[in-house]
């Protein structure tokens, strides 16, 4: 079995839709480990999309707090996006199914461990890894592995990458073979800009996303 395993969408209509042209045909399960909402101008559309293909959704942090109805961050650009996003934004009772995490092949897929961001240079021995596993989260896509031999591979983001804002970073599974492939996308970020700015999202918003450096 082929299993496509992505996460932190945001809102990204084109980043989500050119992966999945990319990649839908050739896979037997797709799982989308949180955070299809926030960020991004279409937060109802990827919800609507992901439930209508049978994607595996499981609830992030940005799904909590919408459904919550508040953001418990601190940080004034995050609630700003969350401000401008949750005022139209109408499929709680979708996103309320969504499940904490799934088992695929030798792999739990879940948002985070431990509420934490963890990013390449996190040390994964504090982690107390138990068993193999698929996450998201900070956005950044890597590999590692305990001394034990424990595996954890962070998908990396399909709609916000942190590193090159119009890249899509997502994972290709093979249970049979246990291959496990970092994949990335090249895109057109400014689409989505130019939707940013029709919906008239605060300027703080803006600039968050063209001051971001492309690939």
């Amino acid at each position: 079995m082929r299993a496509l395993i992505f996460g932190d969408v945001h809102g990204n209509l084109v980043a989500l839709e050119e992966m999945l042209q990319k990649e839908r045909g050739e896979v037997d399960l797709l799982v989308s480990h949180g955070d299809v909402v926030n960020y991004g101008p279409w937060s109802n559309e990827c919800v609507q999309l992901l439930d209508s293909i049978g994607c595996t959704c499981l609830r992030g942090n940005h799904e909590e707090a919408f459904l919550k109805g508040s953001y418990p961050g601190e940080n004034a650009i995050v609630k700003a996006f969350f401000q401008h996003c949750y005022a139209s934004f109408t499929e709680h009772d979708t996103i309320a199914t969504y499940g904490d995490g799934v088992a695929v092949g030798d792999y739990k897929v879940q948002h985070t461990l431990n509420d934490r961001y963890i990013y390449p240079d996190t040390d994964i021995e504090t982690l107390n890894l138990q068993q193999n596993a698929i996450i998201g989260h900070s956005h950044h896509q890597f590999s590692a592995e305990t001394a034990s031999g424990i595996k954890l591979f962070n998908t990396g983001s399909v709609g916000q990458n942190r590193k090159f804002i119009n890249v899509i970073n997502y994972i290709i599974y093979d249970t049979s073979s246990a291959e496990l492939s970092l994949k990335a996308l090249v895109y057109d970020v400014d689409v989505v800009i130019d939707k940013m700015k029709i919906d008239n999202y605060p300027s703080t918003c803006l600039n968050y996303y063209q001051q971001k450096k492309r690939l």
